[in-house]
């Protein structure tokens, strides 16, 4: 064997020690809330189809007409050949939902963040960091060459007084807009606030928000009534609106300059005009039927005050994301082993995802679940909390 190799088994050999080996499951259904994994049919409380639309008749048939009509792939790069009208379309759509002047569709929401970042900022600039950023956030940080001040989660006093510190000719304040992990909702007034006193650009990332929060489904931005107080609105097509891909929204200016230096867009393979499609409809989806998103965050409010009443640790969230802290990640595991026993599938999140000691399960709610669903997974997780010793016992 090659060292290399033998440095890697012994590296994979540390993780499986620490009870952080990670292994896929396969799903052979669709994203729906219940899924058949492994032959079994589970109850699926881990998937960011939030408003339940990736088996939607209405975006399948967008995909299937698309694919008719344009073919599978797209042939190219946005620069070369791969644009098509869809996508100018869906640009302009996305443009208009979220409040800017443009928008720039990218193959995913990490390389979203990741060309943004990389490309806007550099050694000249400041960029301050919540410290439960995403990895993408943390990543696109990492390339640019910017000096970057992490500030304790969502601890404004702690951003105050680094933005305080720093006198840079340029800076960047940039957050999740929903945490992925614990669901709970960055305070954008507060940071807004301070980036206008100073003259700092803001950039939220909206992955678990957009089409989740806001009276128009658009997120946090559309949340707290910022939309045209946020600089840089960064979001997925991948989450609620059941399709693939992210989006850079923001003036034209930032737009255009991102078209001609983000590495990310312009050295990949354009999206496929049938994922276009489909966002186009979710999107309109979204426009029309704000009642998939109120029921759902009404579903997680109550499953969330069923878990605090049972008297689990659960970080308190207006989000369909909903953790429960356990703190040992072999025990975490173990939960989530025991819980698809009974079939119900909630994953757990250990480090690096998280920091050591809140290892915890993470659930996702989805429009289409029921208040039965519901009752079902809180019967089973109070259960065998009691059997593994999380809870007190009876």
């Amino acid at each position: 064997m090659k060292p290399v190799f033998a440095k890697l088994e012994k590296s994979l050999s540390d993780i499986k020690a620490g009870g952080l080996f990670r292994k896929m499951r396969y799903l052979e259904t669709p994203q729906a809330p219940y899924a058949r994994i492994g032959g079994r049919e589970v109850l699926l409380l881990s998937s960011n189809n939030y408003l339940g639309l990736c088996n939607d008749d209405r975006l399948k048939k967008a995909a299937c007409d698309t694919v008719n009509a344009y073919g599978v792939g797209s042939g190219g790069a946005r620069l070369l050949t791969g644009s098509y009208e869809l996508h100018r379309r869906l640009e302009q759509e996305l443009a208009v939902f979220k409040g800017t002047e443009a928008c720039l569709v990218f193959n995913t929401g990490y390389m979203a963040n990741l060309g943004t970042i990389s490309a806007l900022t550099d050694k000249n600039w400041v960029i301050f960091s919540d410290s439960l950023n995403h990895a993408s956030i943390i990543d696109g940080c990492r390339m640019s060459g910017a000096r970057v001040v992490v500030y304790n989660h969502c601890d404004m006093a702690d951003l105050q007084r680094k933005v305080s510190a720093w006198r840079p000719e340029f800076a960047l304040i940039v957050t999740d807009g929903i945490f992925s992990v614990d669901g709970d909702i960055a305070p954008l007034p507060d940071i807004v606030e301070i980036a206008q006193r100073r003259g700092i650009l803001t950039m939220v990332d909206d992955a678990h928000a957009t089409g989740v929060l806001g009276p128009h489904g658009s997120g946090t931005s559309d949340y707290f009534g910022l939309r045209d107080k946020i600089d840089i609105q960064m979001g997925t097509l991948s989450k609620a609106l059941a399709s693939e891909g992210g989006y850079v929204a923001g003036r034209r200016v930032l737009i255009d300059y991102l078209v001609n230096r983000a590495r990310s867009f312009i050295f990949s393979t354009a999206l496929a005009p049938a994922a276009i499609a489909v966002s186009l409809e979710a999107l309109d989806i979204i426009r029309t039927e704000p009642q998939r998103r109120e029921s759902l965050l009404a579903d997680a409010i109550w499953l969330q005050e069923r878990l605090r009443s049972a008297g689990f640790h659960v970080p308190e969230s207006r989000t369909p994301i909903i953790a429960i802290i356990v703190g040992d990640p072999d025990i975490a595991v173990s939960f989530g082993e025991a819980l698809f026993a009974e079939d119900i599938y909630i994953p757990a999140i250990r480090p690096p995802t998280v920091p050591h000691g809140t290892s915890r399960l993470r659930i996702s709610l989805m429009a289409t679940h029921t208040r039965a669903d519901l009752e079902r997974a809180a019967d089973a997780i109070e259960r065998v909390g009691h059997r593994m010793g999380v809870l007190g016992s009876k």
